[in-house]
């Protein structure tokens, strides 16, 4: 049933790269014929094997429509939990999770509106969940991140992954400290962001912008996690990803 997920991330994401290819190869080609300057016919050449590199980077490390694994064994490796997915989008995160701890269920909370998502929708989310076999244990929240609709201390953990980065700093501020009103003292908060490491460099260069200014990316998470009462306890990378695991005090 797994081939049935679609987590409909659009082409420029997914794809974006080979227009560039068709472009650059036959624009090589011509101007070798044509026997253009070398330099021409170097840069054209340099542009048509960078863009497949990086499209191949796309599919082959990012892999935007596969399940990714946890990236921390300390997440909910004590039993059963409550989880909330933040910014759930189409399922990827919910999933990851559902998939690695059998004993969790997950609320997934979105307000559908990210552009780079075909079809973004409720509707979508919970077909992935039955397409992965997590139907029974998943369910779908329409509502903000900066505003929960959950009382306090009611979930056991909460994860966020690339949501809560594409927010300003005032409303990344509101959904921590939402984050950390839902959870029960003790409970845990996966957030992943997006990196800009040599990877998403290479692959979408002068397209990174996520983090590329002013203070370092882990200081400012660490700094806008302990803000909500929240303690940082492991931060890693994986490709074009920054994770922190925190714990509410």
């Amino acid at each position: 049933m797994h081939s049935l997920i679609d987590f409909g991330y659009t082409w420029p994401w997914t794809h974006g790269q080979l227009v560039i290819a068709a472009i650059a190869l036959p624009a090589c080609w011509l101007a070798w014929r044509r026997r253009w300057h070398w330099l021409a016919i170097a840069g054209l050449g340099a542009l048509a094997a960078w863009s497949i590199a990086a499209f191949l980077v796309v599919q082959l490390v990012f892999r935007f429509n596969a399940v990714p694994p946890l990236p921390t064994s300390a997440f909910l490796a004590s039993g059963p939990a409550r989880v909330l997915d933040m910014g759930a989008g189409s399922g990827r995160s919910s999933i990851m999770v559902l998939a690695e701890r059998p004993g969790a269920t997950v609320v997934a909370l979105d307000n559908f509106s990210a552009p780079y998502i075909r079809d973004h929708g409720a509707e979508k989310t919970l077909a992935n969940f039955r397409a992965a076999g997590f139907g029974a244990r998943a369910t779908v929240v329409t509502a903000d991140m900066r505003a929960l609709p959950f009382p306090d201390a009611s979930f056991d953990a909460v994860v966020s992954a690339y949501a809560i980065d594409h927010l300003d700093r005032e409303g990344a501020a509101k959904a921590l400290a939402e984050a950390a009103r839902v959870l029960r003292p003790g409970g845990q908060f996966l957030l992943e962001v997006m990196y800009p490491d040599a990877w998403m460099r290479f692959a979408w260069g002068p397209l990174v912008l996520h983090g590329t200014r002013g203070e370092p990316l882990r200081a400012r998470w660490t700094r806008s996690l302990e803000g909500a009462g929240l303690e940082v306890v492991e931060v890693g990378t994986r490709p074009i990803t920054l994770y922190l695991l925190a714990g509410k005090r």
